[in-house]
């Protein structure tokens, strides 16, 4: 749990403000459980230059509860949570004043948004909250009050959150929970795990992740690991002290999240999946009647392919299947073994080209127009489909033909305007696999829309 917080103070010397008002959002990683928001009477003059920079004056201030009358409900909205804020030394050190003249001793860890956006957003003009979210795309209401400037905060963690490919926040998360708790039973792991789509990590005690899975509902995939009975399933039941998890919204977003943080992380349990996952692909090249001829064989990295396929039969399929669409050759493509004409000649959807009835002249212009549709080379963009809420969706970018990343969104100008879409893009390595997986998804799902640019 996080607790992510604004406080808004009277100013003056060092340790002597008193807190006028203050806001704090207890997060899940995924949604807010929890809220308290309430001005404080700091029982000392507000300085003039802070009453205009946020509205809060001396008279609203008088009938508002005082530092002590509040402190029980704050210790118990920030127990066992990491606390996170934007210029986190400065609210946690105002937080902890207040609690010591009460002679109480406040302690817990601490995250600040401005040092965690230097890391995964750098070269940014500016990392003042208002600039930082604007610059985001990020709503922000009632700026320099701490309810608005509190929620900007919840918002840019979540943002940080998804951008934190390594999971160093949540591996630390992860090691905190540890010194505070004894291991929970697998049936309480799984309890508390939405059956939805997204990605999951298990984690060892120490926090290390052992395997990185997605499923449509991660729920049940996680009780298939929990009761399993292959030697790996044993392994992790073993091992295993959590599993944290993302929602994704869709299975496009969880798949190419899955396959990009196997590379980066891996998982020891994983590894058969650090490979590639598209061992078939799809080549045209021409045949010495000078036919286009679309064949299936073993992946070579050493050759252009047009797309590639996990099974040799997925693949078959789909030979067959745009065979028949652009009324090519079955013959030629290697799917009809015949010293005649193919089968397709004889139902009249071959226009003769396997027994040389067609130029291989006009035959290549439909074998081109099937590579111009199915290749990415060159193409800008944007994949739009469901996010993780109602009001949310996810967005992926392919910018010239490679895959940029992705992001959630909940504003149409941030996908509308380039540069924005650009800054709140979570970004990922383009690759082999990353490309496979878009076309065959493309291929045979479908997404809310695709917006060309």
């Amino acid at each position: 749990m996080y607790a992510i917080l604004d406080i808004e103070t009277t100013g003056g010397q060092f340790n002597e403000e008193g807190i006028t008002e203050i806001a704090i959002y207890k997060f899940d990683g995924h949604e807010v459980v929890d809220q308290f928001i309430s001005l404080i009477n700091p029982e000392i003059p507000i300085q003039p230059f802070v009453v205009k920079l946020t509205g809060i004056n001396n008279a609203m201030l008088r009938s508002a509860p005082k530092f002590y009358e509040v402190a029980k409900r704050i210790i118990e909205i920030t127990q066992d949570c990491i606390i996170v804020a934007h210029n986190a030394s400065f609210d946690y050190r105002i937080l902890r004043t207040e609690f010591r003249r009460l002679g109480y001793d406040f302690n817990s860890n601490t995250i600040c948004t401005v040092e965690l956006s230097k890391k995964l957003i750098p070269d940014q003009p500016s990392y003042s909250l208002g600039k930082l979210v604007r610059s985001l795309g990020i709503p922000i209401a009632d700026r320099h009050r701490a309810t608005g400037d509190a929620m900007a905060t919840v918002k840019l963690f979540k943002m940080l959150l998804a951008k934190d490919v390594k999971k160093e926040i949540i591996t630390s998360f992860v090691k905190k929970e540890i010194k505070t708790g004894i291991s929970p039973k697998l049936l309480d792991i799984v309890e508390a795990i939405p059956a939805k789509t997204g990605i999951y990590y298990i984690h060892r005690e120490d926090g290390t992740i052992i395997y990185i899975g997605k499923s449509k509902n991660i729920k049940k995939r996680v009780n298939q690991h929990f009761t399993g009975t292959s030697r790996k399933a044993k392994r992790i039941q073993q091992e295993v002290f959590a599993v944290t998890f993302e929602e994704t919204g869709n299975e496009l977003v969880a798949l190419l999240k899955e396959s990009e943080e196997i590379k980066v992380n891996k998982p020891v349990y994983n590894r058969s999946q650090r490979k590639t996952i598209f061992p078939w692909a799809l080549y045209a090249e021409k045949n010495k009647e000078g036919y286009l001829a679309l064949r299936l064989a073993k992946a070579d990295g050493r050759k252009k392919e047009v797309t590639s396929f996990a099974t040799l039969v997925e693949g078959k399929n789909f030979l067959h299947k745009i065979t028949a669409e652009y009324q090519l050759c079955q013959k030629i493509n290697g799917l009809y073994d015949t010293k005649k004409g193919c089968f397709q000649y004889d139902i009249k959807q071959c226009h003769g080209a396997c027994i040389g009835k067609e130029a291989a002249a006009d035959y290549n212009v439909r074998v081109q127009d099937f590579l111009n549709n199915h290749q990415f080379q060159n193409q800008n963009m944007v994949i739009v489909d469901r996010g993780r809420s109602i009001d949310e969706r996810s967005a992926i970018l392919v910018e010239n033909g490679i895959y940029k990343g992705y992001c959630f969104y909940d504003l149409n100008y941030q996908i509308n305007n380039i540069d924005i879409l650009k800054k709140i893009i979570i970004p990922m390595q383009h690759n082999r696999d990353t490309r496979n997986i878009i076309q065959n998804y493309l291929r045979k799902k479908k997404v809310s829309k695709v917006v060309t640019f």
